[in-house]
């Protein structure tokens, strides 16, 4: 992947966050945590990658984003100076979900 792309990525990683955190209304997705953006070479897609802190309203918050896509979209053609704002697609993160299972499953060796 190139710095650009790299850039551009971390750039909307910022951008997501902030409109997440502060425009949307939706109560489902004040709780996501943007881990990371993905953007393919010809600008056309964007993958985002968040988390939630309560594993039980996964399925909502999915509902949620996938609902307020269209808005974020048009929110970051404002603020990111691009010619075409890649379409999103919302991916949730289980890196993190994984790292914790790894951790607890270390733990419990070392407490044998």
């Amino acid at each position: 992947m190139s710095v650009k792309l790299d850039r551009l990525g971390s750039t909307f990683e910022k951008v997501i966050s902030q409109i997440i955190a502060t425009e949307v209304k939706d109560e489902n997705i004040k709780f996501v945590t943007i881990t990371g953006c993905e953007i393919t070479n010809d600008l056309s897609f964007a993958k985002v990658y968040f988390t939630v802190l309560d594993m039980a309203k996964k399925k909502e918050t999915i509902a949620a984003l996938e609902k307020a896509k269209s808005f974020i979209r048009g929110e970051i053609s404002k603020r990111v100076d691009i010619r075409h704002t890649p379409e999103l697609r919302f991916i949730f993160d289980e890196s993190i979900e994984y790292g914790n299972k790894i951790e607890k499953i270390i733990n419990d060796i070392n407490d044998k």
